[in-house]
């Protein structure tokens, strides 16, 4: 799977920088989906298991089986969930699991857009769907409403101009619904259609929302990873003084995901 150089090596970090989002969403989308019972799954770029184990809950599947290439997040998934019907592989896009027959769904949580070549990456997917099968993605909406992130590239540029050539909403011109869907048909797929998914994230504290900035596992993270102490300080000064101005603690936000779906034929 070619995915770009950001680091994404350490579950329990992803977990509490953007894993405790990604689990609404993952919810959230597969409602809107709304498949039938019992079918064959396969996440693809499964990460820690959001995903996946959301399919377990809402879909009723016969079987899920969520695929990374990052041995540490596969790991950390399968320590989560002890669903018989959930299994986690390390694999790439060269060589994703199959089943027989092929599967009915095959989904893809917040990666497309981390991937060098997303036609490519969905016609692979397409080599594991059986006739008949549903493709279907969401990413989050960095350029627009997955506010904590705008707001923190804002901040950061702001402070810092060399920022901006790793500000999320511009490296990822894909995570726009109208790129979304000339993507999928572009890959050949069929009755696509796209869709926003908006959720709620509420930090308790200020500190809630900045801890996890200094894991080191994402974009946004590695940015302040490469900050001096003193400039980092700044960032987190300026961030408050924006947040938090009255010292009143919990932050409410908006982060919205775009959600693709296509038919396979």
């Amino acid at each position: 799977m070619q995915i770009t150089g950001d680091n994404w090596a350490e579950g329990t970090a992803y977990d509490a920088y953007m894993g405790r989002w990604s689990h609404a969403v993952a919810k959230a989308f597969i409602r809107w989906l709304d498949p039938a019972p019992h079918l064959q799954w396969l996440d693809v770029g499964c990460g820690t298991g959001a995903l996946a184990t959301a399919v377990i809950q809402v879909a009723d599947p016969e079987l899920v089986i969520g695929c990374d290439p990052s041995v540490p997040f596969i790991a950390y998934g399968g320590a989560q969930e002890h669903d018989p019907r959930l299994s986690f592989q390390a694999a790439t896009l060269g060589n994703l699991p199959e089943v027989s027959g092929g599967f009915g769904v095959i989904v893809s949580g917040l990666v497309l857009n981390f991937i060098a070549d997303p036609v490519e990456a969905i016609r692979l997917m397409m080599k594991r769907i059986r006739p008949g099968g549903l493709v279907a993605a969401y990413v989050w909406d960095y350029a627009g409403r997955m506010e904590f992130l705008r707001t923190f590239w804002d901040a950061a540029v702001s402070l810092d101009p060399a920022a901006y050539s790793f500000d999320e909403g511009r490296r990822f011109p894909l995570c726009k619904p109208e790129l979304l869907m000339s993507t999928f048909r572009e890959a050949g797929l069929f009755k696509v259609r796209t869709d926003s998914i908006d959720i709620p994230t509420v930090f308790k504290t200020f500190s809630d929302y900045w801890g996890p900035f200094l894991a080191g596992t994402g974009p946004a993270p590695n940015y302040v990873a490469s900050l001096s102490a003193g400039e980092r300080e700044r960032l987190k000064t300026y961030l408050e003084q924006r947040l938090d101005p009255a010292g009143s603690g919990q932050i409410q936000m908006i982060a919205r995901a775009w959600a693709v779906r296509g038919e396979f034929v």
